[in-house]
C-alpha cells in the first residue's frame, strides 16, 4: 500500500509517518516545509499547499490511499475558517487525483456524552472551541461525501507523546473511557489505530474514536 500524508511535520503526522515506515509502506510525506522529515527509501517528500486543490492532487496522485493530519494552526486568527477550506481542499484533491481512500484525523470535540457534543459542553476549553467547532462541522460535510470511501478519525480526549503498545479499544460516537473514566491514548497508538484502520477498513463512510 502507498500512502499520502499530508501534514507529516505535525505532531500526529510525525507518528503516522513513523508507524508507516516501520510497517514497510511506502509514503509521500507532504509539507509546506518537509526538510525536517527523516530520510528513508521509504519516503518520498513532497512539497505542496494544501490549499491548492490541483497543486496537492498532483502530490497525491499514484498512492492508494490519504490520510489528511492537517492542522490550520491553533494560533491562526482564521482557524475555523481555514481548517474548513483546507480540510474541503484536500477532500476534492483526493478525488482529482484519483485516490479512493481518505482518512481524517479530526477531533474530540464532537463526540457526544449524554447526547451533547462534547464541544458544545460550557466545560469546554475556550481555547480549543474554534478548532473543535471546525472539526465538528467538517465532520458533518464529509459525511455527505459519497464517491470516497472516507473515515474520520476523533482522537481521545487526552492525546499526549508515550509510547507504542499496539492495543487500544474502538468506539463510534462517544468516548472510550478506561476504568478511571478517562478516554486516552498516545499520539504512537493513534499512529497505529490510523494504519490498521487503512489496512482493515473497519470504518468505511464512518467515524470511529480509538482510547484504552
Amino acid at each position: 500500500m502507498k500512502i499520502a500524508l499530508i501534514g507529516a511535520t505535525g505532531f500526529v503526522g510525525k507518528a503516522v509517518l513513523n508507524e508507516a515506515v516501520q510497517r514497510g509502506y511506502e509514503v509521500t510525506a507532504i509539507a509546506r516545509n518537509p526538510k525536517t522529515i527523516i530520510e528513508s527509501d521509504k519516503i518520498t517528500l513532497k512539497t505542496a499547499d494544501a490549499y491548492h486543490v490541483d497543486e496537492l492532487a498532483e502530490a497525491l496522485k499514484g498512492n492508494d490511499a490519504v490520510v489528511n493530519s492537517f492542522n490550520a494552526g491553533w494560533g491562526n486568527p482564521n482557524l475555523y475558517a481555514d481548517f474548513i477550506k483546507g480540510s474541503e481542499a484536500i477532500q476534492q484533491a483526493t478525488k482529482q487525483a484519483g485516490v479512493k481512500r481518505l482518512l481524517v484525523v479530526g477531533g474530540a470535540g464532537s463526540l457526544y456524552i449524554g447526547g451533547q457534543q462534547l464541544v458544545d459542553s460550557p466545560q469546554f476549553p475556550a481555547e480549543w472551541k474554534e478548532g473543535a467547532t471546525a472539526a465538528r462541522d467538517y465532520l458533518n460535510i464529509i459525511k455527505n461525501e459519497e464517491e470516497l470511501d472516507w473515515t474520520f478519525l476523533s482522537p481521545a480526549i487526552n492525546l499526549h507523546p508515550g509510547t507504542r503498545t499496539g492495543t487500544y479499544r474502538t468506539g463510534t460516537d462517544e468516548p472510550v473511557f478506561n476504568d478511571k473514566h478517562e478516554h486516552e491514548i498516545s499520539v504512537e497508538d493513534l499512529a497505529v489505530a490510523i494504519v490498521d484502520e487503512l489496512e482493515n477498513n473497519q470504518f468505511v463512510k464512518r467515524r470511529f474514536t480509538v482510547g484504552y
